[in-house]
């Protein structure tokens, strides 16, 4: 057995149009014919044949505008259909898009071993309470010393520069005055 194919709404449309196309010029031809006709026999009967004639005319020409108004119809449908098809692949391709960027982004970002906002909050947070165990029980100095410290690691995080530490017990040079 031969399986038959299935055609496409592209190729539907197409075949529609066409007989539609052939129907509309078999009925403009059948109006001529028509009207050549009821010319001959209006010389031969009259009036009356004539005003039949017109009564026949409007209703074929009723008759064709509602068959041509339904396959517009059709065909209107197909071509909405197809677009939202269309509009709906395109919306998903770049949701689809949009998604592989981030991740590859996001594994740049951990291959350079860059911190993420998460990771920098969580260090934030770290040090917040590190800060309040520390400031529990030290003198003032001791917590103006922590927070230069921290100050000093913060701009070295920014910079990109290590922060050089002094040996234990190294006491730093005593600051002087502008006069001598």
């Amino acid at each position: 057995m031969a399986k038959h194919k299935k055609k496409a709404p592209k190729q539907k449309a197409e075949d529609t149009a066409a007989l539609l196309s052939q129907r509309l010029g078999e009925s403009a031809q059948q109006v001529w014919l028509a009207g050549l006709g009821a010319f001959s026999r209006a010389q031969n009967e009259g009036g009356k044949l004539f005003d039949s004639l017109v009564k026949e005319g409007l209703v074929l020409e009723q008759n064709t505008r509602k068959l041509a108004g339904e396959q517009v119809e059709v065909m209107r449908e197909t071509v909405e259909q197809n677009v939202g098809k269309a509009r709906k692949r395109a919306t998903d391709t770049w949701t689809r898009l949009e998604k592989v960027f981030e991740d590859r982004v996001h594994r740049a970002l951990h291959r350079l071993e860059i911190p993420t906002r998460d990771d920098l909050s969580e260090l934030q947070g770290r040090i917040d309470a590190l800060q309040r165990e520390l400031s529990g029980g030290k003198s003032t100095a001791t917590r103006k010393a922590v927070s230069q410290k921290t100050a000093a690691k913060k701009a070295a995080a920014a910079t990109g520069k290590p922060v050089r530490k002094r040996p234990a017990g190294a006491k730093t040079a005593p600051k002087t005055s502008g006069t001598k």
